[in-house]
């Protein structure tokens, strides 16, 4: 297991490296110049040199990338272009807004999926499950921002029910931390759900028609006993999978939805950035975002070995 680990880790380690050539060189190919953003069009071509000298732009492209590279493995990456701020700090700024819709989408999109997903596999060809068969199918192909337009305008603006935009802090009032996420973690989760119900509907059907699952019956087992202590470790395994390529899946997705309800996050960050050319801020967000999903997948790799260990061997 120990070895398994070691060359997992080493495999992403790469894979990061990879990733961050290929990232440093897909910025630079963005069109435009941003020291047109940063001094506008009337700047005079002396303005324009001495800050491409300062910002380093007139340095080799191979000379560029190992600064950020040895700057960011030791946790800099670099100043904003436009503010001077520190990219690592204005990740950190933003970390908390995305951290938490992400990972409450995660946990609406697992827990309830698995409930829908049994509860429709024990109950094979009843009303619930026909019904959450369509539900998953309509979960799926439902845009996430057209959904999340939806709840604005009727539970937002409408009803009244809940903010339409912005994010409070937890630290400042739990309440209105609530309040600020209910819709966008919805609008977020509601394709997850959709997906892990749908997978552990299927994987759970397949399971029960095993043999050891017969045998448990046999025994005079409950059936609630069979399903939740037997078969649904079992059935698990393709779920697991499913619920982390979810991550990606989120993480992607948050981007638009905090474009939707003008949450301060890191998608927001990373879009504003693209369009402001602020190279040290995009650079920095797509990579930390790989780091994530790189380490996400991992994750779900060693599961696959407490899981099942026959995958693992």
């Amino acid at each position: 297991m120990l070895h398994t680990i070691v060359v997992r880790v080493a495999t992403l380690a790469l894979l990061v490296w990879v990733v961050s050539i290929a990232v440093f060189a897909l910025v630079l190919l963005i069109p435009g110049d941003p020291t047109s953003t940063l001094l506008g069009d009337n700047a005079t071509p002396q303005q324009v040199a001495a800050l491409r000298a300062s910002l380093g732009l007139d340095d080799p492209v191979l000379v560029r990338y190992w600064d950020w590279l040895s700057g960011a493995l030791h946790g800099d990456l670099g100043t904003s272009m436009l503010t001077s701020y520190p990219v690592t700090q204005a990740i950190s700024d933003r970390m908390a807004v995305t951290v938490s819709l992400v990972v409450l989408a995660l946990l609406l999109s697992v827990l309830l999926g698995l409930v829908v997903g049994v509860l429709a596999a024990v109950r094979q060809g009843s009303v619930f499950d026909r019904i959450a068969l369509l539900g998953s199918s309509v979960g799926i192909a439902m845009p996430n921002f057209w959904l999340g337009l939806v709840l604005v305008t009727f539970l937002g603006a409408e009803l009244g029910l809940f903010p339409t935009s912005g994010y409070v802090p937890f630290g400042e009032s739990a309440g209105a931390w609530v309040a600020h996420l209910a819709l966008p973690v919805v609008t977020l989760a509601a394709s997850g759900v959709a997906e892990v119900a749908r997978q552990t509907r299927a994987s759970v059907v397949d399971t029960l028609q095993l043999d050891f699952v017969r045998t448990l019956r046999a025994k005079g087992l409950a059936p609630g006993s069979v399903v939740v202590k037997h078969a649904l470790r079992t059935a698990l395994v393709p779920v697991v999978t499913v619920a982390g390529l979810q991550v990606s899946r989120l993480f992607g997705l948050s981007v638009l939805v905090e474009a939707v309800f003008a949450l301060p996050g890191i998608g927001s960050l990373m879009v504003q950035s693209v369009f402001d050319r602020d190279i040290p801020m995009v650079q920095g967000t797509v990579l930390l975002a790989t780091v994530v999903v790189v380490t996400v997948n991992l994750l779900v790799d060693l599961s696959y070995g407490w899981l099942n260990p026959k995958a693992a061997a």
